[in-house]
């Protein structure tokens, strides 16, 4: 078969939807795995999902819906792995047929939970996916603002330029565009740490300390995740592409961003707990914090903002304390 083939959308949250509205614009047809049949037949009678971006339709006669990952995995060509990372492994672990010739595009924007792996290095080593099988898209692109039309910028990445170049062309449309990359881990890293990043800035908004501090933040944010790429997968990059750089910046600001929501409750006295509960979608950071924290106990990389984060989600440290000790580390 010619890449990418019959694609399938797995997950059924904003981005799922979003990415799928822009495959649709290109693909004749998809297969969406939802696990849940009552939200398939709530998706097919109001042609839209019932959860997640309710003003897109969809064509549902293009539509292959099914909630059985084992005939998905089966029929499908590309596997657009676009579920939380926390249900990651849980979703997966139904998962009984060979998937080892198949195309994985991850939209995953976390790690694999407890094995503290990059999804590309999970879906290597668990299901034997070629390396150079495996995608990934990230960039500055909101799920809601791809709902709206308005433009938005995504970078796929793989070892294989021509994969990343094929695949690329079944995601824009006059307001989406796509730039391609060979910095596969660089670009997974990148998207799990704006999110560690945009709990900060959630915090530092959250606490009113003001524009100019937020901008420190964010200026020490970037130079961080440089060093902690350098070191966890050296390789020539420009920090400052739309990739890292933009999506570090759009996730730390906009009112779109779940992370910077989540964030912000924190900074405005919420408990972690009460900030966690009342979030009605998944903030990746939170997870992404613990996980990073743990990965750079074998590298060592200066890092104060993950800590500081890590230690206000996880060992419960005042705030105030967090990010007094946090202000004097900058530059």
């Amino acid at each position: 078969m010619s890449f990418p083939g019959n694609i399938a959308v797995m997950g059924g949250g904003s981005w799922a939807t979003a990415l799928a509205k822009l495959l649709m614009n290109n693909c004749e047809q998809i297969t969406w795995y939802m696990r849940r049949d009552d939200r398939i037949e709530e998706f097919k009678h109001l042609r839209h999902n019932p959860a997640y971006l309710t003003d897109v339709t969809f064509d549902i006669e293009r539509i292959n819906f099914s909630s059985d990952i084992n005939k998905v995995c089966s029929e499908c060509d590309t596997l657009l792995l676009v579920m939380p990372s926390p249900y990651f492994k849980d979703h997966l672990a139904k998962l009984k047929v060979d998937i080892s010739n198949k195309y994985i595009v991850n939209a995953v924007k976390g790690l694999v939970p407890d094995e503290n792996m990059l999804i590309s290095d999970y879906m290597v080593e668990k299901f034997g996916v070629s390396p150079d099988n495996i995608l990934v898209i990230s960039g500055p692109c909101h799920a809601e603002e791809v709902a709206l039309d308005r433009p938005c910028y995504l970078t796929v990445g793989s070892s294989d330029i021509f994969n990343a170049n094929d695949f690329s062309k079944c995601l824009v449309s006059k307001t989406a565009h796509a730039i391609t990359s060979n910095d596969v881990e660089g670009i997974e890293y990148a998207g799990v740490l704006k999110n560690i990043y945009a709990i900060a800035a959630g915090i530092i908004h959250g606490m009113k300390r003001g524009d100019n501090f937020l901008a420190m933040l964010v200026s020490n944010a970037l130079r961080e995740m440089e060093r902690f790429l350098e070191t966890a997968c050296p390789r020539p990059r420009q920090i400052c592409d739309s990739v890292y750089m933009g999506d570090l910046l759009v996730t730390a600001y906009s009112r779109f961003s779940r992370n910077h929501n989540f964030g912000s409750m924190i900074g405005k006295g919420y408990s972690v707990k009460a900030a966690r509960m009342e979030m009605e979608q998944t903030a990746e950071g939170y997870y992404g914090a613990k996980c990073i924290y743990e990965i750079n106990a074998n590298y060592g990389v200066d890092m104060p903002i993950l800590n500081t984060v890590y230690d206000i989600l996880y060992k419960r440290v005042s705030i105030d304390a967090a990010i007094k000790r946090l202000a004097s580390t900058f530059s």
